[in-house]
Protein backbone atom coordinates (compact mmCIF):
# COMPACT_ATOMS: atom_id res chain seq x y z
CA UNK A 1 0.00 0.00 0.00
CA UNK A 2 1.23 3.50 -0.84
CA UNK A 3 1.21 6.44 1.55
CA UNK A 4 1.50 10.04 0.46
CA UNK A 5 4.27 12.29 1.81
CA UNK A 6 4.49 16.07 1.45
CA UNK A 7 7.34 18.49 2.03
CA UNK A 8 7.89 22.17 1.17
CA UNK A 9 10.80 24.58 0.68
CA UNK A 10 11.06 28.29 -0.14
CA UNK A 11 13.20 29.13 -3.17
CA UNK A 12 14.55 32.61 -3.84
CA UNK A 13 13.15 32.89 -7.38
CA UNK A 14 9.76 33.53 -9.02
CA UNK A 15 7.58 30.53 -10.00
CA UNK A 16 8.35 30.67 -13.76
CA UNK A 17 12.08 30.36 -13.05
CA UNK A 18 11.50 27.40 -10.70
CA UNK A 19 9.15 25.73 -13.21
CA UNK A 20 11.75 26.16 -15.98
CA UNK A 21 14.30 24.15 -13.96
CA UNK A 22 11.75 21.46 -13.01
CA UNK A 23 10.66 21.08 -16.66
CA UNK A 24 14.20 20.90 -18.07
CA UNK A 25 14.37 17.12 -17.68
CA UNK A 26 17.46 16.37 -19.83
CA UNK A 27 19.57 18.51 -17.47
CA UNK A 28 18.50 16.68 -14.28
CA UNK A 29 21.70 14.56 -14.15
CA UNK A 30 23.69 17.83 -13.86
CA UNK A 31 22.12 18.60 -10.47
CA UNK A 32 20.34 15.47 -9.23
CA UNK A 33 23.02 13.11 -7.96
CA UNK A 34 21.12 9.79 -8.20
CA UNK A 35 19.85 10.30 -11.76
CA UNK A 36 22.31 9.00 -14.33
CA UNK A 37 20.22 9.59 -17.45
CA UNK A 38 16.94 11.32 -18.26
CA UNK A 39 15.31 11.22 -21.67
CA UNK A 40 12.17 12.98 -22.90
CA UNK A 41 10.27 10.32 -24.86
CA UNK A 42 7.20 12.32 -25.89
CA UNK A 43 6.23 15.99 -25.85
CA UNK A 44 2.97 17.91 -25.98
CA UNK A 45 2.42 20.35 -28.87
CA UNK A 46 3.58 23.21 -26.61
CA UNK A 47 6.98 21.54 -26.13
CA UNK A 48 6.48 20.38 -22.54
CA UNK A 49 7.43 16.76 -21.86
CA UNK A 50 4.53 14.32 -21.67
CA UNK A 51 6.62 11.18 -21.00
CA UNK A 52 10.10 11.02 -19.52
CA UNK A 53 12.36 8.00 -18.92
CA UNK A 54 14.65 8.05 -15.88
CA UNK A 55 17.69 5.91 -15.07
CA UNK A 56 18.32 6.00 -11.32
CA UNK A 57 21.42 4.70 -9.57
CA UNK A 58 21.65 5.57 -5.89
CA UNK A 59 24.05 2.80 -4.89
CA UNK A 60 21.84 0.16 -3.29
CA UNK A 61 18.82 1.46 -5.23
CA UNK A 62 18.83 1.28 -9.02
CA UNK A 63 15.81 1.52 -11.31
CA UNK A 64 14.63 2.53 -14.77
CA UNK A 65 11.15 3.98 -15.08
CA UNK A 66 8.93 6.20 -17.23
CA UNK A 67 6.71 8.97 -15.89
CA UNK A 68 3.80 10.70 -17.64
CA UNK A 69 3.49 14.43 -16.91
CA UNK A 70 0.63 16.91 -16.85
CA UNK A 71 0.84 20.65 -16.19
CA UNK A 72 -1.50 23.35 -14.94
CA UNK A 73 -2.05 25.97 -17.65
CA UNK A 74 0.07 28.50 -15.70
CA UNK A 75 2.61 25.80 -14.71
CA UNK A 76 1.81 26.35 -11.02
CA UNK A 77 1.30 22.58 -10.68
CA UNK A 78 3.34 19.82 -12.31
CA UNK A 79 1.97 16.28 -11.82
CA UNK A 80 3.29 12.87 -12.79
CA UNK A 81 2.48 9.19 -12.58
CA UNK A 82 4.37 5.99 -13.30
CA UNK A 83 3.45 4.72 -16.77
CA UNK A 84 4.14 1.01 -16.06
CA UNK A 85 5.57 -0.92 -13.10
CA UNK A 86 9.36 -0.94 -12.91
CA UNK A 87 11.82 -3.21 -11.12
CA UNK A 88 11.49 -1.25 -7.86
CA UNK A 89 8.09 0.48 -8.15
CA UNK A 90 4.52 -0.70 -8.61
CA UNK A 91 3.12 2.81 -8.55
CA UNK A 92 4.29 6.42 -8.30
CA UNK A 93 2.17 9.57 -8.25
CA UNK A 94 3.67 12.94 -7.51
CA UNK A 95 3.41 16.67 -7.92
CA UNK A 96 5.15 19.98 -7.45
CA UNK A 97 2.93 22.91 -6.47
CA UNK A 98 4.54 26.31 -7.01
CA UNK A 99 3.08 29.12 -4.90
CA UNK A 100 4.14 32.71 -5.56
CA UNK A 101 4.90 34.35 -2.20
CA UNK A 102 4.63 37.84 -3.72
CA UNK A 103 8.18 38.80 -2.74
CA UNK A 104 10.17 37.17 -5.52
CA UNK A 105 10.22 33.80 -3.76
CA UNK A 106 8.31 30.59 -4.42
CA UNK A 107 7.12 27.96 -2.00
CA UNK A 108 7.54 24.57 -3.68
CA UNK A 109 5.43 21.77 -2.22
CA UNK A 110 6.48 18.27 -3.27
CA UNK A 111 3.94 15.48 -2.81
CA UNK A 112 4.96 11.89 -3.51
CA UNK A 113 3.17 8.57 -3.29
CA UNK A 114 5.20 5.47 -4.10
CA UNK A 115 4.25 1.82 -3.86
CA UNK A 116 7.37 -0.31 -3.96
CA UNK A 117 7.60 -3.64 -5.73
CA UNK A 118 9.76 -4.90 -2.85
CA UNK A 119 8.65 -5.12 0.76
CA UNK A 120 9.90 -2.54 3.23
CA UNK A 121 8.82 -1.84 6.79
CA UNK A 122 6.68 1.29 7.00
CA UNK A 123 9.09 3.03 9.38
CA UNK A 124 12.02 2.55 6.98
CA UNK A 125 9.93 3.47 3.92
CA UNK A 126 8.80 6.76 5.52
CA UNK A 127 12.38 7.60 6.50
CA UNK A 128 13.57 6.85 2.94
CA UNK A 129 10.73 8.97 1.46
CA UNK A 130 11.61 11.89 3.75
CA UNK A 131 15.27 11.66 2.78
CA UNK A 132 14.45 11.44 -0.97
CA UNK A 133 12.09 14.41 -0.82
CA UNK A 134 14.43 16.48 1.35
CA UNK A 135 17.34 15.82 -1.01
CA UNK A 136 15.26 16.55 -4.13
CA UNK A 137 14.01 19.88 -2.76
CA UNK A 138 17.46 20.97 -1.56
CA UNK A 139 19.03 20.07 -4.92
CA UNK A 140 16.26 21.97 -6.76
CA UNK A 141 16.81 25.02 -4.52
CA UNK A 142 20.58 24.89 -5.07
CA UNK A 143 20.09 24.61 -8.87
CA UNK A 144 17.59 27.48 -9.12
CA UNK A 145 19.47 29.81 -6.75
CA UNK A 146 22.96 28.82 -7.88
CA UNK A 147 25.51 30.41 -10.22
CA UNK A 148 24.28 31.23 -13.68
CA UNK A 149 20.68 31.69 -12.59
CA UNK A 150 18.48 33.98 -14.64
CA UNK A 151 16.18 36.45 -12.92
Amino acid sequence: MADSSTQSIVIDAPPPQVAAVICDFPRYPEWTEALKRVEVIEEYEDGYASQVRFVLDAGVLADEYTLAYEYAEDISRIEWRLVAPSTMQKRQIGSYDLDDNGDGTTTVTYTLEVELAVGMLGMFRRKAEKMIMDTALKQLKRRVEGPGRTS
